[in-house]
């Protein structure tokens, strides 16, 4: 009786989190003032907004209907939107100046590492590889995750390489860089190690991963695009970049969910 009780659990904090970061992101869109940062930072969160909106919550609410339905596809893009969740909005809660929604990020934050962690200990780890097909491209798979990892390890650990030696500040801000070497390279690298030698975790984690980079590649496009359209900033050259993040981790996303039986290969 535990594990449902511990799915019910996680799926109470991930309704909870999908209404509160629709409040949040729908919020920074209306309310004018709301955001007390420069102009270029407010233009950036508007962008975020729009995709956590119009994108991050309706996929979640979709995978939480269908997961309660025992669909395995849905069970991990619920827990990868999750983890979208999560990094985001360590964004607005660390980064963003303090404002009146300062509660419902803590709130943001908290629910979605909760849901997380309740609803990856009711997965059944062992068993993960054994839905997805013989033929599920894990290689090609994998070298996208190292394509997104490798880069901004050497561009980020290059700038704090700079900054022992020569004393310069990075140029990237310090949060990203927190955020980027703490989460992102370290749990894109270990994913595509693990999915390339087939472990159960590594199509776990390199669900959770391919989620999060699709999602957040679209803020990141969003919030490029309206930066230069606003005249905020010339275009970022980082864009193509972006664009491959996001593009790339839709395709793989795709295919990587369309390998997925609906009965474990495994006996």
């Amino acid at each position: 009786m535990k594990a449902p009780r511990k799915q019910n659990t996680a799926h109470a904090l991930s309704v909870v989190a999908a209404a509160l970061a629709a409040a949040a992101s729908a919020g920074g869109l209306l309310l004018p003032g709301l955001y007390r940062d420069n102009a270029f930072y407010t233009t950036a969160w508007l962008g975020n907004d729009i995709i956590t909106l119009a994108v991050a919550v309706p996929v979640l609410v979709a995978a939480l209907y269908y997961a309660q339905k025992g669909s395995q596809r849905a069970k991990l893009l619920w827990m990868g939107t999750m983890t979208y969740l999560l990094y985001n909005y360590a964004f607005y809660l660390f980064g963003a100046a303090f404002n009146k929604f300062f509660p419902l990020y803590v709130a943001l934050f908290a629910l979605s590492l909760y849901a997380l962690v309740s609803g990856i200990s009711n997965m059944h780890i062992r068993d993960i590889s054994g839905h997805f097909s013989k033929t599920t491209p894990v290689r090609w798979i994998s070298l996208y995750l190292f394509c997104i990892s490798i880069p901004l390890a050497v561009v980020e650990g290059g700038q704090y390489v700079r900054f022992i030696f020569s004393g310069t500040l990075p140029e990237i801000p310090h949060l990203i860089m927190v955020l980027d070497l703490s989460v992102v390279v370290p749990n894109s690298a270990l994913a595509g190690i693990l999915l390339w030698q087939r472990r159960n975790w590594g199509f776990l984690l390199s669900a959770l991963m391919l989620v999060k980079a699709s999602l957040y590649g679209l803020v990141l496009m969003t919030s490029t695009t309206l930066i230069a359209v606003k005249g905020l900033g010339p275009w970022d050259p980082l864009m193509p970049f972006y664009t491959f993040v996001t593009v790339g981790g839709l395709l793989s996303l795709t295919v990587f969910l369309k390998s997925i039986s609906s009965h474990s290969s495994k006996n």
